[in-house]
């Protein structure tokens, strides 16, 4: 009788440890989709300020159609990625059309002076702040869940139950890479 009951609670105790290693991965999971919405709302805004962006400019860049529809694309781009990693490619590619654009602004003191454009740019930089912030928070979600599906003893249950690794959002943009150039000689 004292065995039984013995082997009885051992069952429990493990029973008790496998359900809470696999809620714990449940919520981990969970955490990463909820900082992944956070930037799929973030990057919805930004996708919609950018044709008020474009109109409020094309009046200004007549000569510009180029840097315009560089945007376009890029833009349409980036809403038609899927997952992580896909996203942070194409977002990349509209951050950078997106300083073209306002580089080549530079050179149109009247659109520079437009309220409607100023108000736009702010918006837009909020929202990039936004982003990054949201981009910070999903990926130290990703991080935690990740090492809960690689490290003992919950990869264990992780495998059992088919969890997957998730990516981390990534925004690659080259200019951010590259190493900046110092000259103090003029």
């Amino acid at each position: 009788m004292t065995g039984s009951l013995i082997t009885l609670a051992v069952i429990v105790v493990l029973a008790i440890f496998v359900f809470s290693l696999y809620n714990g991965l449940v919520g981990a999971r969970n955490a990463v989709r909820n900082a992944w919405s956070q930037i799929d709302v973030q990057l919805k805004r930004r996708h919609d300020l950018i044709p008020n962006l474009i109109e409020t400019v094309k009046g200004y860049m007549q000569h510009e159609r180029q840097t315009l529809e560089a945007v376009t694309a890029a833009r349409t781009a980036a809403m038609s990625a899927t997952g992580p990693a896909e996203a942070g490619k194409s977002e990349g590619m509209l951050t950078a059309a997106l300083k073209s654009l306002f580089a080549v602004s530079e050179a149109y003191p009247d659109l520079k002076a437009n309220q409607n454009f100023l108000s736009l740019q702010e918006e837009l930089t909020s929202t990039e702040n936004k982003v990054a912030f949201s981009r910070q928070a999903y990926n130290d979600a990703t991080m935690l869940y990740n090492n809960k599906v690689e490290m003992v003893p919950t990869n264990i249950i992780a495998s059992m139950f088919n969890f997957e690794k998730s990516e981390f959002f990534e925004i690659e943009v080259p200019e951010e890479r590259a190493v900046p150039k110092v000259d103090f000689t003029t």
